[in-house]
């Protein structure tokens, strides 16, 4: 395996020698990609913050960013973190848009900020006219994306593939990787009413002026209530419009235990936050052998072994 890490300060390109390991961690949504490892310090080595960082597996490029974070203590090597370009996307800003797609608004806020975009896959839904105030970059074109989820059941995955901002519908982002006793090195699962359980819905509505006050609940009295006692939540509301229902399919939606997955394999650069892999392995009280979907991706480079450690969800399991 070939690992070449370049960063780029005016007209020199170094190749710096690198310690211990580089991570590349990806997450599907609100956080860009990033990379972070240590170098040598040598008087050669001139570097700062905002140079290009590119990092290359066997002649692929599979990360370019840019550098914003430099660390060092009493020993002399630096600690680097380098984001790709998606972290420009955590600027705030306010925009307008007029019945519009996902797609447009992605790249008519590229555009305006001077990143560079890659394949934009259209999405295929038209989303009324709506005021994006104070918001993140970021955040405008999730929303956008979750609005385009909510109507139309397409998931879309928006990520900087090498340099290229890039959305792609998550049913295309299918890898043929099969992880189980002999790929999957160890995993993580947890299972608990700790947290994200709940088995008694609260939704209060109060009118100030009238002083009017409504409540509306769902429960499973006779179910988990009985086996793990009461676990609320509670919500105040601004109306009482579907408020039953969504009370219902609150109670739906949290009423079982929390799982959650953790694995730790034999890396591919292939999978990324967003990817579906193939999981088919016995953790104990669950067997499983279906597609999951990656979370968060952190692979790690060092010695000439690459695994990654792929956060996943899907079925009873969430991120």
């Amino acid at each position: 395996m070939s690992i070449e890490l370049l960063i780029e300060n005016g007209s020199t390109l170094y190749t710096p020698v690198v310690k211990d390991e580089i991570h590349w961690i990806t997450e599907r949504k609100g956080a860009p990609g990033k990379i972070t490892f240590s170098v040598i310090q040598d008087s050669a080595l001139k570097i700062e913050e905002g140079n290009p960082v590119m990092l290359k597996v066997n002649g692929e490029q599979i990360f370019y960013g840019f550098l914003f974070k430099r660390s060092r203590n009493k020993n002399p090597d630096l600690s680097l973190t380098a984001y790709d370009q998606m972290r420009y996307l955590k600027n705030k800003d306010t925009y307008v848009f007029e019945r519009i797609t996902a797609k447009d608004v992605i790249e008519m806020i590229a555009n305006d900020y001077g990143l560079q975009l890659g394949e934009i896959e259209y999405t295929n839904y038209w989303i009324p006219s709506r005021i994006e105030e104070n918001s993140t970059l970021l955040d405008m074109m999730q929303t956008s994306l979750d609005i385009t989820l909510t109507n139309t059941g397409n998931m879309y995955v928006l990520y900087d593939k090498a340099g290229k901002l890039t959305l792609t519908a998550a049913e295309r982002m299918v890898v043929g990787l099969v992880i189980d006793a002999e790929t999957g090195e160890n995993f993580d699962y947890t299972s608990s009413i700790d947290d994200q359980t709940y088995n008694r819905i609260k939704l209060v509505y109060e009118d100030s002026e009238s002083g009017k006050r409504e409540i509306f609940t769902a429960q499973d009295k006779e179910g988990t209530m009985k086996k793990w006692g009461t676990l609320q939540y509670y919500e105040a509301i601004s109306d009482t419009q579907n408020a039953q229902n969504k009370a219902n399919a609150l109670l739906s939606l949290y009423n079982s235990k929390t799982k959650k997955l953790k694995i730790t394999a034999l890396g591919d650069v292939r999978v990324r936050a967003g990817s579906y892999v193939v999981v088919r392995l016995n953790i104990g009280d669950v067997t499983l052998d279906n597609f999951m979907m990656v979370e968060k991706c952190d692979h790690k480079f060092k010695d000439n072994e690459h695994t990654m450690t792929l956060t996943l969800r899907g079925g009873e399991f969430v991120a």
